[in-house]
């Protein structure tokens, strides 16, 4: 089934969790192919000088490509940040300045390197990308159970425009002691549409996404990756996981396997399309304490490629505008063929 839009010079769409408007300028909307990487100077550094060439003494997690773990055929390493944001100490420091609150900055900040200098995520074959997933899993696992993670963050900056300092493919675990805001609007949205409807809105979501296959990219077994029906910027991508899961730790092995062949996937497919552009994927999962009081959430992962700059307009009034419509963006990734 066909959505029906009327056409006109732009229109605004809300997002059904967080409650947010973006504007689809389709009076001015560019063809795909107008998101092309434009040629610029490659971001790479040398081997010689890179901090992720040698395993580390101090690795947190070593998974071989080979399955036989500490050795020469390492894949992906988990590393200690040597420049934390969050760092160990006392949990519960905190206290009012005024009219302001305060906390410390108690957690924990991980990197997971790959071990090729040169290939990215979208590089990877599905076996390589289970490898990264899992380690991500297994260090949510780990420190989820520590007392200063109210939330933990998983993050991947591609290329210098996403903020990435070094080029050697890593993602980064952050641990932090307070909730994001914007993953407590996420929570708080979700909370609003079940008390409404007694029901997941993201499972809403993807009911409604798989039957009009208007935004569908991709799809397995046991993942989708759709492009959002309110898309904050050109080709971002949502991958939600089939079945309803409210935590990330919480995937099964087949899980795992789908889940990295998704966002392999999805990556792949931006970079085949768009010549390998700038982009930040994150992960929106249930915080780890209270496991009961997050039922009604559904965690999945966000790409937002760097398809445009935020201007006055946006800064001004937090909403952005796309110039391409997720459904035009959806159709062309979908065709890409890897």
């Amino acid at each position: 089934m066909k959505e029906k839009q009327k056409k006109s010079i732009s229109e605004l769409r809300q997002d059904v969790v967080s409650g947010d408007w973006v504007v689809i300028a389709t009076g001015r909307a560019k063809r795909p192919h107008d998101f092309l990487n434009e040629p610029r100077p490659p971001f790479r550094q040398p081997k010689q000088t890179c901090p992720f060439e040698t395993l580390h003494a101090d690795a947190l997690i070593v998974h071989a490509s080979d399955g036989l773990g500490r050795g020469s055929r390492w894949w992906t390493q988990v590393i200690p940040n040597k420049y934390p944001a969050f760092g160990i100490g006392v949990c519960g420091k905190r206290r009012w300045v005024g009219p302001y609150r305060w906390t410390e900055g108690v957690g924990a900040h991980e990197i997971v390197v790959t071990r090729d200098h040169e290939r990215s995520f979208a590089q990877m074959s599905d076996e390589e990308a289970d490898l990264v997933v899992r380690a991500y899993q297994e260090r949510y696992i780990r420190l989820q159970n520590e007392k200063c993670s109210e939330y933990i963050s998983i993050f991947h900056n591609h290329g210098r425009l996403s903020g990435a300092t070094i080029s050697h493919p890593h993602s980064q675990i952050v641990a932090l002691p307070v909730i994001p805001p914007d993953v407590g609007r996420s929570l708080e949205g979700s909370v609003a549409y079940f008390q409404r409807h007694r029901s997941c809105v993201h499972c809403a979501v993807i009911r409604y996404e798989l039957s009009v296959k208007e935004r569908l990219v991709y799809e397995n077994d046991t993942f989708l990756v759709i492009a959002p029906y309110a898309s904050k910027t050109a080709f971002e991508m949502r991958i939600f996981p089939k079945a309803h899961c409210v935590h990330f730790a919480d995937m099964d092995g087949a899980q795992l396997v789908g889940f990295a062949n998704a966002l392999r996937m999805a990556l792949a497919k931006l970079y085949a399309g768009l010549k390998n552009p700038d982009y930040n994927f994150f992960l929106h999962t249930a915080p780890p304490g209270k496991r009961g009081e997050f039922s009604h959430y559904h965690w999945h992962m966000e790409i937002l490629p760097k398809t445009a700059i935020w201007a006055g307009f946006e800064i001004g009034t937090g909403i952005e505008i796309s110039t391409i419509a997720p459904e035009a963006a959806a159709a062309f990734l979908a065709n890409v063929k890897i």
